[in-house]
């Protein structure tokens, strides 16, 4: 799924104007997990302002964990599970793309329990297609479809796809203080 993304601003004599229209500049489909596709799309600061600065605030990022106050947004495509359970799979090329496309949510990975990981978030994260799981601690899942809405609060969690299909998602994540 190609993402659109349309940025407006006020230019410098105070009308409302397409800054621009088109896919992220930033959105990475993965070679060595076919399906996974991620693309930020925009970020603020933690002391966000109204500008006429047409700059791509999705553009130069270190990692798509903002700090206290920061924001993220971001869509992802997640494959079925299928393919991370595939012979043809590689996790040693697969991890590296992981590490290039998710910057800070994939080092916040854990290890020994693949696809786990705890961010210090409050995420808002809505499915715009199909249907995921959301794995919590001992296992405990809840199966999300279309258009269901989650509220994390800084809790370790998974997405499994135990589906045939992708599933794409909506975030949005607020850094939080612990």
């Amino acid at each position: 799924m190609q993402i659109r993304r349309v940025v407006s601003i006020k230019n410098r004599d105070g009308k409302s104007v397409v800054a621009s229209d088109g896919p992220s500049p930033s959105a990475r489909a993965l070679r060595h997990t076919p399906g996974f596709v991620s693309t930020p799309l925009w970020f603020t600061g933690a002391s966000a302002q109204l500008t006429s600065d047409q700059s791509d605030a999705a553009v130069g990022f270190e990692t798509l964990l903002p700090g206290p106050g920061e924001t993220s947004f971001l869509i992802v495509t997640f494959p079925p599970d299928k393919v991370m359970m595939s012979s043809d799979f590689k996790p040693e090329l697969a991890g590296p793309e992981f590490l290039e496309a998710i910057p800070g949510i994939a080092h916040a990975m854990e290890p020994e329990n693949p696809g786990m990981h705890t961010t210090p978030t409050i995420d808002y994260g809505i499915v715009l297609n199909g249907e995921i799981w959301l794995e919590l601690d001992d296992g405990k899942t809840v199966h999300l479809k279309e258009h269901d809405v989650v509220v994390q609060n800084g809790a370790r969690h998974a997405w499994r796809n135990k589906s045939d299909k992708p599933v794409t998602m909506a975030f949005v994540l607020i850094g939080a203080k612990q």
